[in-house]
């Protein structure tokens, strides 16, 4: 897989997050019309959020004991606030395509080490199948094969084969089938098809 395809979804990742978290703000600001005491309360947290990490790195674990009562309240506070207006905390965090990775490609993990996110996987995946033409497999597939096309004479000067061009691809069709059953399987072989572009 390129880089310049990954960086490309990577690209319309950033885009997405970002229209996510824009959208919350523009909710947000909505909201504060309608509740003001909401805004007071999520200004004095984020306060206290910086506070607290000021503190942490100052090493004053009695202000951190205080300020975390009170952030405590200011969050019942909020609950209350969103319970009576029929919300709920959800409905200030951003919407996000994915909400495993938050729409960045990547996940961390227990270990602390980020790994791909099955939702990039899958567009990865989704762009190699677009490629690699078969995006028509519910059109062109086993089941709607049809061997009538092959002709059911026999004739080995033309063909080199002591069957008829329509046995020999149903002969191919069940060998296709038996190789696609048993794709798991690491003792089975391989396929190749061989001959001219477009031959039948």
């Amino acid at each position: 897989m390129s880089n310049d395809i990954l960086n490309s979804l990577l690209k319309e990742y950033e885009q997405k997050k970002l229209k996510a978290e824009l959208d919350l703000e523009k909710k947000k600001e909505t909201l504060y019309q309608k509740l003001p005491e909401l805004e007071k309360i999520e200004n004095e947290l984020n306060h206290y959020a910086i506070q607290t990490a000021k503190n942490i790195l100052k090493n004053e674990p009695y202000s951190l004991e205080e300020m975390k009562q009170k952030i405590e309240v200011l969050k019942y506070k909020k609950s209350c606030i969103l319970q009576e207006a029929n919300l709920s905390i959800h409905d200030l965090e951003p919407v996000y395509e994915c909400p495993i990775c938050k729409d960045t490609g990547y996940v961390m993990g227990e270990d602390y080490k980020t790994t791909m996110c099955n939702c990039l996987k899958q567009r990865l995946l989704d762009y190699s199948f677009h490629k690699s033409n078969m995006s028509g497999l519910t059109k062109e597939n086993f089941d709607t094969f049809n061997e009538n096309l092959f002709s059911d004479e026999v004739d080995v000067a033309k063909f080199k084969f002591n069957i008829s061009p329509r046995e020999n691809i149903k002969n191919i069709k069940q060998k296709c089938i038996q190789f696609v059953n048993e794709f798991d399987n690491p003792e089975y072989k391989n396929l190749l098809f061989s001959g001219n572009t477009g031959l039948r």
